[in-house]
């Protein structure tokens, strides 16, 4: 089922309005774009929250702000050591701390094309078109993998 959607009249938007008429859209681009703006909300709400927390002094930090000038010219394994900050998926359990509370806003925005590629998956499933479930399963796969810190460049 497609919506139609009419395009304003402005000045602007003449040169891209398509000769023919209003744009049509599918339910599958619809759905697409709603959860990804949710998603972009949601991440960008907690992005700035968790900075407001972490600023106003509401979470203390994992490192304190002074201790930051000595140790920003520390090679980053030393950096790691001396302020016992976890690699990978190990920020999770400091997501209470302020300095660490912003990547769970990075996290969401990051991640929330996942969630919109597996919403298309029972759209596609419905319609019996297998390759744009594969597609879609194989982009998430992609993203999780990389997200796992499975695959790296290891020096």
């Amino acid at each position: 089922m497609a919506v139609t959607t009419e395009r304003s009249a402005s000045p602007s938007s003449a040169a891209h309005t398509p000769p023919d008429g209003p744009t049509t859209q599918s339910t599958e681009q619809l759905r697409y774009a709603q959860l990804l703006d949710w998603g972009t909300r949601v991440g960008l709400v907690v992005l700035v929250a968790s900075f407001a927390a972490y600023a106003l002094g509401w979470l203390a930090p994992q490192v304190p702000l002074q201790r930051l000038p000595e140790l920003w010219q520390l090679p980053v394994g030393a950096y790691l050591q001396q302020t016992q900050t976890p690699t990978g998926w190990g920020w999770l359990a400091l997501v209470h701390k302020g300095d660490m509370a912003g990547l769970l806003g990075i996290a969401i925005l990051a991640g929330c094309s996942v969630l919109c590629l597996l919403a298309l998956v029972p759209l596609y499933r419905q319609r019996r078109d297998r390759a744009f479930v594969l597609l879609c399963l194989a982009e998430v796969a992609v993203v999780v993998l990389a997200a796992s810190g499975l695959v790296s460049g290891r020096h």
